[in-house]
């Protein structure tokens, strides 16, 4: 038997936040898989900002950009990409931890293929993993508020960190100590 856990991120997760993850689970007798799931950034809204960031320049007598549908295809071709590795460095940052993982990248509405992909595998709970978002999660219309609304399975929200620097840590509580 397995205990199944969905993964949604925003980023790529590190070794850190992996074995953060992967601690929580460390009392399951079963064996844990890990299902990660990376929505792939929407080229569309990236494009128009950038055109929006643009077009702000013009109004400053700067020159206009114009992109045609090979431009276009270069931005959807290397989103994709960047999704992919984001994705494969996820995978690999739990497969270290010695744990069964899986993963895919979505152009869906992601939680649309969160709730999808938790009644495919019968996840048995959902983890989501993001940068702080305040004014999201203020109006409760974030991943994890709207998820909690949705699925009929525990869902843990969780940031994303880098692995502390201890020796920076250590140094700064030394001298804190020494001006005592």
């Amino acid at each position: 038997m397995s205990y199944k856990v969905v993964v949604l991120v925003e980023q790529p997760v590190t070794s850190w936040d992996a074995r953060q993850i992967v601690a929580l689970h460390a009392d399951v007798p079963d064996t844990v898989h890990y299902y990660v799931l990376i929505p792939v950034e929407d080229a569309a809204t990236r494009v128009e900002a950038t055109i929006g960031s643009l077009a702000a320049s013009e109004v400053m007598g700067t020159a206009a950009l114009y992109l045609d549908e090979e431009d276009l295809e270069r931005v959807h071709h290397e989103i994709r990409e960047a999704s992919r590795q984001a994705l494969d460095t996820s995978v690999t940052a739990f497969g270290d931890q010695g744990v069964r993982v899986t993963g895919e990248i979505t152009a869906a509405d992601p939680l649309e293929r969160l709730a999808s992909l938790v009644d495919e595998c019968g996840a048995a709970e959902v983890i989501i993993l993001t940068r702080p978002h305040l004014v999201a999660e203020f109006f409760h219309v974030d991943w994890t508020n709207r998820a909690r609304r949705k699925l009929k399975v525990p869902v843990l929200h969780l940031l994303a960190q880098s692995e502390p620097d201890w020796e920076s840590e250590a140094r700064h509580h030394q001298e804190g100590n020494a001006e005592l």
